[in-house]
């Protein structure tokens, strides 16, 4: 069988993205500018952002939303995307989740509030890999997916058997963290790692993982590689990539690094960050998926992210491929 298509699976979000003058400390007030409402989550934010790409080939989603507005919205917006919802599960046991995103204008940069809803109780039972023949199978995030997280007596961890499924069925498998505070936060990301093809997370996460502060080393790109490196060690099976403000690496198994830089972007480019991430991990995935050479994996997910900063929500940034990589070659 010819795999095609690329199934993603986890938190579906409707995120409440409110524009505000300042973040405030305790006890103080800021000033909402504008607020919308849109899609949230990695898997729903990466099937958007692909879908916006006009990819060409079949979109999937595998989650669980509430028998409520808020998952009928998602359901909506799913089709009206062109994304194959056979898997995206209502149940009446939980709303539907949200995030309430508060991102300052004069910055771009954001705070979440988060519900966490049917996500919490998504598990093993809603993925059945015999119905799809896509070819990637991306999960996220870990650290907010409380059934998935769940450890099991020998180690395990529901992700890391949905996961295991998901290469048993043919898959290539692809994770995402989120920068959550959890004391197991090593070993929930541990024990997937090994049924893992791709982990793509921030420099926060994979310092979390190493034991590392990442975060004042984003000029260090050595060290940066040594980090994907370790993780590499610690069981994923393909490629490590950590993205961060100033660019990307990624290592792979075969001993190989790659670095790349992002865009220079103007004073005033950015309206938002919220799905930038996301929005990265929705350029790599499609070069993987079109088996392009790493380097052009990265130019068009550091050109995907930039377009994601053109708009305060998740997706409305994304545009076709060639026009995302063309902002590249306008900023360098």
């Amino acid at each position: 069988m010819t795999r095609t298509g690329i199934l993603a699976g986890g938190n579906f979000i409707i995120d409440h993205v409110k524009l505000i003058d300042r973040y405030p400390e305790q006890d103080m007030l800021a000033f909402i500018a504008s607020e919308t409402s849109s899609n949230g989550g990695g898997p729903y934010n990466v099937l958007k952002d692909l879908a916006a790409m006009q990819v060409g080939y079949p979109l999937e989603a595998a989650g669980l939303v509430g028998t409520d507005a808020n998952g009928d919205w998602i359901m909506r917006d799913c089709a009206a995307a062109g994304i194959d919802t056979a898997q995206l599960h209502q149940t009446a046991a939980a709303p539907t989740s949200y995030t309430d995103a508060m991102t300052v204008t004069s910055t771009g940069r954001r705070t979440f509030f988060h519900q966490l809803g049917a996500n919490a109780i998504l598990g093993e039972p809603h993925f059945d890999f015999s119905r799809t023949r896509a070819k990637i199978f991306h999960l996220g995030y870990l650290m907010l997916l409380s059934e998935m997280d769940r450890r099991l007596e020998n180690g395990r961890t529901v992700a890391s058997r949905v996961l295991e499924a998901a290469q048993a069925a043919g898959l290539r498998t692809s994770v995402d963290l989120v920068s959550a505070e959890n004391e197991h936060f090593r070993a929930i990301t541990e024990a997937s790692l090994p049924f893992t093809d791709y982990l793509i997370v921030n420099e926060i996460e994979a310092g979390k993982v190493v034991e590392e502060d990442l975060k004042s080393a984003h000029a260090d790109i050595p060290r940066m590689q040594a980090a994907a490196a370790k993780l590499l060690e610690l069981g994923v099976r393909r490629e490590v990539i950590i993205h961060f403000e100033a660019g990307a690496v990624v290592a792979e198994k075969n001993g190989a690094r790659h670095h790349q830089a992002s865009l220079r972007l103007p004073p005033g480019f950015i309206a938002g960050a919220t799905g930038a991430g996301d929005a990265f991990a929705a350029g790599y995935l499609h070069g993987t998926h079109e088996d392009w050479p790493i380097a052009e994996r990265l130019r068009l997910a550091v050109c995907t992210a930039a377009a994601c900063l053109t708009h305060p929500t998740p997706s409305q940034g994304l545009r076709p491929v060639s026009e995302c990589l063309e902002l590249m070659s306008k900023h360098g």
